[in-house]
C-alpha cells in the first residue's frame, strides 16, 4: 500500500471532543474523526468552498477529498444517531504556519 500524503491544515483543532449529555460517560462508545477530515469538513460545510478548493488548501487531489469527506459525513451521522462521542485527533497533517 502506497503511504498517504500529508494533508495541509490551516485550523488546529486544538483539545476537541463532543459528547452527548443523555449517555454517562462510562457507558459512551466513541468515534475519531482525524484532524484531515475535520479540516474537510470545515472547508467544504462550513466555509463553503468547493471540493477543488479544499484539495488545493489541502494540497491533496480532490478525489481524496471526496473519500475524507465521504467518512468524516459517515462518522458524524453515526456518532449523532447512535449517539456516541466525536473526537478529533490523529491523521496525516501537517499545520500551515508551523
Amino acid at each position: 500500500m502506497r503511504p498517504k500524503k500529508i494533508r495541509w491544515v490551516k485550523c488546529e483543532p486544538g483539545e476537541r471532543c463532543f459528547r452527548p449529555q443523555s449517555v454517562p460517560v462510562k457507558e459512551l462508545e466513541g468515534v475519531v474523526l482525524t484532524i484531515d477530515e475535520f479540516e474537510a469538513i470545515r472547508l467544504a460545510d462550513y466555509e463553503k468552498l468547493a471540493q477543488i478548493q479544499v484539495a488545493k488548501q489541502m494540497k491533496i487531489h480532490r478525489s481524496t477529498v471526496s473519500r475524507i469527506i465521504t467518512s468524516a459525513h459517515k462518522k458524524i451521522a453515526d456518532a449523532f444517531v447512535n449517539k456516541k462521542e466525536i473526537k478529533v485527533e490523529g491523521g496525516c497533517c501537517k499545520f500551515k504556519g508551523r
